[in-house]
């Protein structure tokens, strides 16, 4: 069931991927992809998180539809798939459970920092992951194509 709780998610991340797309200045020809897609990716992430509840594999789900997201858009818009994928895949990025990790290193506090490193560690593992599996595919298709080509 889509609650008013989910819906601000989907738009925050929404607006979080067309800000960090202004902020390193994506043509606005790209911008209504760079929303789309952080939109998905965290509608994504929300469905992976209630049908497993861990946040690697809600992560790795996110991000491997970003990878491919991003080529699919690649190919459609003739632009490099960098240009889709890191907007999208932003709202994957932990920012606060990286901040809360520093913040209780910092203090001290090595109980609270090991759990959000844990935390942290996920996310950026999840986002690897998920990018290297569907490139790895890609670059394989690629390949496979330009040997066929060449015989």
């Amino acid at each position: 069931m889509i609650t008013t709780e989910i819906i601000v998610q989907l738009v925050t991340g929404m607006l979080g991927s067309v800000g960090f797309a202004l902020m390193f200045g994506l043509k606005k020809q790209y911008l209504i992809a760079a929303a789309l897609g952080g939109l998905l990716n965290w509608g994504l992430y929300l469905l992976g998180m209630h049908l497993w509840n861990t946040i690697f594999f809600a992560g790795l789900l996110a991000s491997a539809f970003s990878a491919l997201y991003s080529e699919i858009m690649a190919r459609i818009k003739k632009a490099p798939a960098t240009l889709f994928f890191i907007p999208s895949v932003i709202p994957l990025v932990p920012g606060s459970a990286l901040f809360n990790t520093c913040s209780n290193a910092v203090m001290r506090n090595w109980t609270e920092a090991k759990a959000y490193a844990n935390t942290t560690l996920q996310y950026a593992l999840s986002i690897a992951a998920g990018a290297c599996i569907i490139w790895a595919i890609a670059l394989t298709i690629e390949n496979i194509k330009k040997n066929i080509k060449s015989n």
